[in-house]
């Protein structure tokens, strides 16, 4: 009797070890928990620096380049996905030991000071993997993914100064610096590579009204009231959502997607791909809005406001001592890429999980400091992080709607695209 137990137990034991090897779609893969994913996607940020962090552009881009290895690593081990860049496959591998140490490869590369803590965070995650040889593999799995799609973004034109000096103009409509800043932040990152799109210009906005059209009036009228500081027309909840909001786009919609993909409780594989599509979205909204603003190069309303006496518009009157509600970034106005990362990242999140998705998140830029805010679909809240900046300000409504468009256009033209279900 007891021979037979010790040989049902050497035979159960051997089938549990094999499993954990060779998990293959629709069987233990489906159940393999979206942890990882989400605690690289935290990991990243506070790389960055967390809240404190300025170069929202190339956040965007890394963000990018660390969720696409982490996925093809991930489907490397058990293809589910069609993979970005690396086609590699190693079904011996531990999945989860590919995924980190893809993550932490693109990391380091990218924000070599941060290698203390990159480390550490990598070291947790490798000491949980019991199997050895599998977590060998993985790990050697996850470094070359992470050079697949480093190699491919070796040269991508991001590496320049992001200072950038222009001349001021008495040009109606032509964009000037708005203190505090002297500079525009990285005007050459309209020429950034693209992760998905075909051209950074295939959903370049349409012009923006003519300074003497109606259009342009009531975009001038309502930021002149609603935006100004101590506004008394905007409301308490306007006010505070355009502080919610305020926050980089990248860092707010990776937010949104770590709440939903809780929520949701997406396995590793839907939630490496839902990131990784979202993280292409967001970049390529930086990129496609850069070539648009530097395109129009139209003023922000700080300036519009101080000098409309100038616009050729009867229905507009100027201001000279017109202040926003927030702090006018140093870019162009048209179109709110901040509006469009919005609605590239909700149009993903709604094409994989559905648009009338609710949940209830934080912001960094949250006044009071902790408050919370909650929404029904991924579209009402792009629809509220496009307002807030008409309140904030510092972007007229048609720059904003013109942002959501071209957003919305770049999500669903990626998640059509990439990533597709292996057939």
């Amino acid at each position: 009797m007891m021979k037979k137990m010790f040989l049902l137990l050497t035979v159960t034991a051997s089938m549990i070890s094999a499993c954990s090897r060779n998990i293959g779609p629709g069987n233990l893969v489906e159940k393999l928990p979206n942890t990882v994913v989400l605690q690289w996607n935290e990991i990243a940020f506070k790389a960055f620096d967390g809240p404190v962090y300025q170069h929202s552009l190339m956040a965007s881009r890394i963000n990018a380049m660390m969720h696409l290895a982490m996925h093809d690593a991930i489907n490397a081990v058990y293809p589910v996905y069609q993979t970005y860049v690396f086609i590699g496959i190693d079904k011996k591998a531990d999945v989860v030991a590919a995924a980190v140490s893809a993550a932490h490869a693109v990391l380091l590369n990218e924000i070599p000071a941060k290698k203390n803590f990159l480390d550490s965070a990598l070291n947790v995650n490798l000491e949980a993997i019991k199997n050895p040889e599998a977590k060998e593999k993985g790990v050697a799995l996850g470094k070359l993914a992470a050079q697949a799609i480093l190699a491919l973004r070796a040269n991508d034109g991001a590496g320049a100064d992001p200072i950038g000096l222009i001349q001021p103009s008495e040009i109606p409509g032509v964009y000037n610096v708005v203190p505090p800043f002297n500079f525009i932040f990285a005007p050459f990152w309209e020429n950034v590579k693209p992760f998905g799109l075909q051209t950074k210009n295939q959903f370049r906005s349409v012009a923006p009204p003519a300074l003497n059209s109606q259009a342009y009036a009531a975009g001038f009228l309502e930021v002149k009231d609603r935006g100004k500081l101590n506004s008394t027309t905007r409301t308490s909840d306007e006010t505070a959502y355009a502080k919610f909001w305020y926050e980089f786009s990248e860092a707010g919609w990776n937010r949104v997607s770590r709440v939903a993909a809780a929520n949701k409780k997406l396995n590793l594989f839907e939630a490496a791909r839902l990131f990784a599509l979202v993280d292409m979205a967001l970049a390529d909204a930086y990129i496609a809005g850069w070539d648009s603003k530097l395109h129009y190069n139209f003023w922000r309303p700080y300036t519009a406001i101080r000098a409309a006496a100038n616009d050729g518009n009867d229905a507009t009157t100027a201001d000279v001592t017109w202040e926003p509600s927030e702090v006018t970034p140093p870019i162009q106005d048209y179109p709110s890429t901040h509006s469009a990362l919005g609605n590239a990242g909700a149009a993903v999140l709604a094409k994989l999980l559905g648009d009338n998705t609710p949940f209830t998140m934080g912001s960094f830029t949250a006044v009071p400091q902790g408050s919370t805010r909650s929404f029904t679909s991924f579209s009402q809240a792009a629809n509220e992080n496009a307002s807030s900046r008409v309140m904030a300000g510092i972007h007229f409504r048609f720059s904003c709607v013109a942002g959501q468009e071209m957003g919305t256009k770049i999500g669903n033209w990626l998640a059509d695209h990439y990533l597709l279900p292996k057939q």
